[in-house]
């Protein structure tokens, strides 16, 4: 039996195309899958607010995106000689007060306008494990190393997580009825919590949204985290911290991606876009020399031939 059928994948109903527009948010293997679509050159958008883990935040920033809630003062606080958020990734992290609200409403005016127009959002959860802050009682994104006492840790329940999900996908559709969602848990390993507590944090969020989305015809399941553990069930598939899925698991799930989530009539395009993305690499032992500049000349000419087809794109 041929070990890629282990985890069947339905073809998707709403494949992708170079006219579709996507959003992704959530866990940094987000940003892995969003790599891999600039690469192929789509009209990709990866998490505004940078790498958010669990679906209560993610719903909060969907929340602000969606009815344009701008940031305040009352959002911000002052640690370490940066301004900070809760809600955000302290990437964004700015010494001024006033260009960090500036730039955080204005990362909320685009998402605003690119929810509107979005024809796939996907959304990657990283674990149920939460922190919550003891002064608001309000869950955060990201601790911005605020000492620990300052906050509880707690697990969300399924519940808590379906409820989250469902809330997100009715707040995008309330400007968007047309968006399709693929939802996927990250196959990174939180083992910060502990082994059997990473287990359990995945655990709610299976369970969470096969009850949630199953039965909606505009959400979808990519099952990245159960090929990660089951197709790829071995550590020489992980980085040197034995936490992240290394890049050729990461190759590996972009195609069992691509093969069932992308239409098959681009194939042959993202074939020619990753023939040039690779000829860009390429760095001549003779810049000067003739058969470099007839390369250079046949690669324009391969460029000009893809910008015919999608105006959009840019090398």
């Amino acid at each position: 039996m041929d070990f890629r059928t282990i985890i069947p994948i339905k073809k998707s109903q709403n494949p992708i195309d170079y006219n579709s527009q996507l959003l992704l948010m959530g866990s940094c293997f987000a940003e892995n899958m969003g790599e891999k679509l600039e690469y192929f050159k789509f009209q990709t958008t990866v998490n505004p607010f940078g790498i958010i883990f669990n679906p209560v935040s993610i719903e909060k920033l969907v929340d602000r995106m969606v009815n344009q809630k701008p940031f305040t003062d009352q959002d911000v606080f002052l640690h370490n000689d940066l301004w900070h958020c809760y809600e955000v990734h302290s990437g964004l992290s700015n010494p001024d007060k006033e260009d960090f609200l500036k730039s955080l409403n204005h990362t909320i005016d685009q998402s605003h306008q690119q929810i509107t127009k979005v024809t796939h959002f996907q959304i990657t959860y990283g674990t149920s494990w939460v922190y919550r802050h003891k002064t608001s009682s309000e869950i955060v994104a990201n601790c911005h190393k605020v000492p620990q006492k300052e906050f509880e840790k707690e697990l969300l329940s399924v519940e808590q997580i379906q409820s989250s999900i469902q809330n997100t996908i009715a707040l995008v559709q309330k400007i968007n009825p047309d968006c399709h969602f693929i939802f996927t848990i990250s196959p990174v390993r939180h083992i910060k919590n502990g082994f059997i507590e990473n287990q359990q944090s995945k655990a709610h969020l299976v369970t969470a949204l096969q009850s949630s989305i199953f039965h909606l015809p505009t959400s979808s399941y990519f099952p990245s985290y159960e090929i990660m553990m089951d197709e790829l069930r071995d550590y020489r598939f992980y980085a040197e911290d034995m936490l992240h899925p290394s890049q050729v698991a990461i190759d590996y799930i972009w195609v069992r991606f691509f093969e069932n989530y992308v239409s098959e009539t681009e194939f042959e395009i993202m074939n020619e876009i990753c023939s040039i993305q690779k000829s860009l690499s390429h760095k001549p032992f003779n810049p000067e020399s003739e058969s470099h500049q007839k390369f250079l000349v046949s690669l324009e000419q391969k460029i000009l031939k893809i910008k015919e087809k999608l105006p959009q794109v840019q090398f």
